[in-house]
């Protein structure tokens, strides 16, 4: 058996995006935010975000999602690094929790949103592979602000073996990080949702149409990476070739002033034996050239 790449941008919204399946989603959402109140149903909400007004920056998800309570979950799966993910999901979350109300509605109706972001590069410092971020009052400790809520998944910082997966949690990251090189079940795994997500990542259940999409998109994205590389290196070849002309002039420059050096010294050897084959000690010549005695005495000493 075999599976396809959840990390797979057509892969994950088919596993977590399918509104016929939606307890897969449930219970991803629920493992990872740990809510007071669990989520029970969800209703499918279409990821891409019209603007409003024609300047605002257009954006598409994953996967997004609201739940019985009126609550609101973006899920985002980014594979290639990127330093501004931070803000681009706060832009996220911010857009969608604003777009909940229309002008002049009650501010009573908005309700919390949460971002999850599942990331195939590191962000942050620290070791660990799931972080919240929530406001806080620097004061009190407390989280009085309880709109918003940020988790993020470093997928590189997840190194748990199947033997190390505990919790659901811990079984859901290593779902979605190796299930693409699997070609079993680890045997840990019992709970149905994760089973089931496993059953719609086999590729067995994709047809040949689903399949060539997937290879289509997975070579994108192989496309973009070797866009970027070969920039990259084009750069780099450039800046080398600018490095290795300033090295090299530097290296000219060195020799030339080496060069002159020398002819100085030579200069100042030959006038001063000549000064002393004219008759002159080296207290005159000194005085003449503002020579030091050790340094006339030095070259007079070779000269003997």
């Amino acid at each position: 058996m075999h599976f396809i790449n959840p990390k797979n941008d057509l892969a994950f919204k088919r596993i977590f995006g399918d509104s016929k399946k939606t307890e897969i989603l449930i219970s991803f959402l629920n493992s990872v935010l740990e809510l007071p109140r669990r989520i029970v149903k969800v209703d499918l909400v279409s990821p891409y975000q019209v603007p409003r007004i024609k300047d605002l920056k257009y954006t598409s998800l994953d996967v997004k999602a609201v739940d019985e309570l009126g609550r609101e979950f973006i899920v985002e799966m980014q594979v290639e690094g990127n330093e501004s993910f931070g803000k681009r999901a706060t832009y996220y979350l911010a857009k969608t929790y604003v777009e909940q109300i229309k002008i002049a509605e009650d501010y009573q109706k908005l309700k919390p949103a949460y971002f999850i972001g599942i990331l195939n590069f590191n962000l942050f410092d620290g070791d660990s592979f799931l972080t919240r971020h929530i406001m806080i009052n620097q004061e009190t400790k407390r989280q009085d602000l309880k709109e918003f809520e940020f988790n993020f998944i470093e997928l590189k910082k997840f190194n748990k073996s199947e033997d190390e997966l505990s919790s659901i949690i811990n079984k859901w990251i290593f779902f979605i990080k190796n299930a693409g090189e699997l070609n079993v079940i680890p045997a840990c795994i019992t709970e149905s949702e994760i089973l089931e997500a496993f059953n719609v990542a086999s590729q067995i259940n994709w047809s040949k149409e689903e399949l060539n999409a997937y290879d289509y998109w997975s070579g994108k994205k192989g496309d973009a990476k070797c866009h970027i590389e070969t920039a990259v290196n084009k750069e780099r070849r450039k800046a080398q070739k600018i490095i290795d002309k300033e090295r090299k002039k530097a290296e000219e420059e060195r020799k030339k002033a080496d060069k002159q050096r020398r002819k100085a010294d030579e200069e100042k050897r030959n006038m001063i034996a000549a000064m002393n084959d004219n008759g002159l000690d080296e207290n005159q010549i000194s005085t003449y050239t503002s020579l030091s005695l050790n340094e006339i005495k030095e070259v007079l000493k070779n000269k003997n």
